[in-house]
């Protein structure tokens, strides 16, 4: 099973495109230097993304 599961993640969005285009950006910040905003259990950027995004602290905008 993954974490965070994707019916938890789709609460968080508008759309899993929404979702999507919400962790590749931020995906891409983590990589460009900028610090993880909790304790990511994962490794990988776009894996700390999504948990942040379902910690709630990465809201979709438009919702």
């Amino acid at each position: 099973m993954l974490y965070p599961s994707i019916d938890s993640l789709m609460k968080k969005a508008d759309s899993k495109y929404s979702l999507v285009v919400l962790a590749a950006k931020r995906a891409r910040q983590l990589l460009d230097g900028d610090e993880p905003q909790l304790k990511a259990d994962s490794k990988k950027h776009v894996g700390m993304a999504l948990e942040e995004i379902s910690a709630d602290i990465l809201v979709s905008s438009r919702k």
